[in-house]
């Protein structure tokens, strides 16, 4: 029997109504909804990292805010080792354990009027996790020697350390509860170049050592591809593209994954013509009919303007696209090699 994915996410969706001003109101104008994320499923081993990537407002954060419980989704199911963690009243404290979250901003997220030895005690003084005050200590001293600083670091306070340091300070607090699941929200994205890589093997490093699961988030596909094993492309609140890293990288689908990997720098100096992403992501309140990518996509005909692809399997094993030109094999190769040099 094949094991059980340590988090599986089903027809997940989360809308939100936007006020309507009283002048408007009294003039009969229905508030209008934005469909931030709009029915994603998936599901991720243990041990093993999901990246879910797209442009600034695709609603990937939203995503690891709805399986963290931060919202309440619309529609959709979240489970952790078989167990619905979806409603409020399921997610006991063992469960909650299970699962912590690393955010964008360091500076934003740790509590400025805390030393470091705080932050990082209150998961462990919240689930117990330590018999007595002593223990606890010699718990912060070890996380805080785990992620590269040292005990005595402890007694600061977060503005006195630099940005990839807080960083770390985040990651020690996310590992207290002794996580199965750490959701990564953009976790580098705002770090100088060089410190990202310190970062990011660290992160690396420690899922080798206490067989962590992540869920990665981030616009970054050269972050992406030095983390992944399995990609998420997001587009418009819904997955365009699902594969595992090496074959995405290799010989993307999508249309739009393809522009996405136009982005990166082509360090093999191939010589070859790239095609940048063209125009913006459409406003998730009214989005374009069918294909919601089809205004900006030079593949697309009448089918796609007027009916929504679904997400289903390719012709190749474990890729699953949502294109109409993929299904009817309208789209010429993908660049050899062009996203592999990135």
């Amino acid at each position: 029997m094949a094991e059980m994915p340590l988090l599986q996410v089903e027809n997940l969706a989360v809308h939100f109504c936007l006020p309507v001003p009283v002048a408007e109101r009294a003039m009969g104008r229905k508030p209008k909804v934005l469909k931030a994320v709009d029915g994603v499923s998936f599901a991720i081993g243990k041990g093993v990292t999901l990246s879910v990537v797209g442009e600034s407002g695709c609603g990937k954060s939203t995503v690891a805010r709805l399986i963290a419980g931060l919202y309440r989704p619309t529609r959709g199911r979240v489970a952790i080792d078989g167990h619905d963690v979806t409603a409020a009243k399921d997610r006991t404290r063992a469960i909650r354990r299970r699962l912590t979250m690393i955010f964008q901003d360091p500076q934003a997220s740790l509590n400025p009027r805390w030393r470091v030895r705080d932050i990082i005690a209150e998961p462990i003084k919240a689930f117990g996790i330590a018999g007595d005050a002593r223990e606890t200590g010699r718990q912060v001293d070890g996380l805080l020697e785990q992620v590269g600083l040292a005990g005595a670091d402890g007694e600061k306070f977060p503005h006195e350390f630099s940005g990839g340091q807080r960083q770390r300070i985040s990651i020690a607090r996310a590992l207290a509860s002794k996580p199965d699941l750490i959701l990564c929200d953009e976790p580098t994205s705002a770090l100088d170049v060089s410190v990202q890589a310190q970062i990011l093997n660290l992160m690396r490093d420690l899922q080798d050592e206490l067989g962590l699961t992540y869920l990665f988030i981030s616009h970054d596909l050269a972050v992406v591809n030095h983390m992944s094993d399995r990609i998420a492309v997001m587009y418009l609140g819904r997955f365009v593209e699902v594969a595992d890293a090496a074959a995405l990288f290799a010989a993307p689908q999508h249309p739009y994954t393809r522009l996405l990997l136009e982005t990166i720098p082509d360090l093999g100096m191939t010589g070859r013509d790239r095609e940048a992403v063209a125009g913006e992501v459409p406003s998730p309140i009214d989005p374009p009919s069918g294909c919601a990518f089809h205004p900006r996509c030079p593949y697309a005909d009448k089918r796609c303007r007027t009916e929504r692809p679904e997400l289903r399997e390719a012709h190749s094993g474990g890729v699953a696209v949502a294109c109409h030109a993929v299904e009817e094999e309208r789209l010429p190769p993908a660049p050899a090699g062009g996203a592999a040099d990135g």
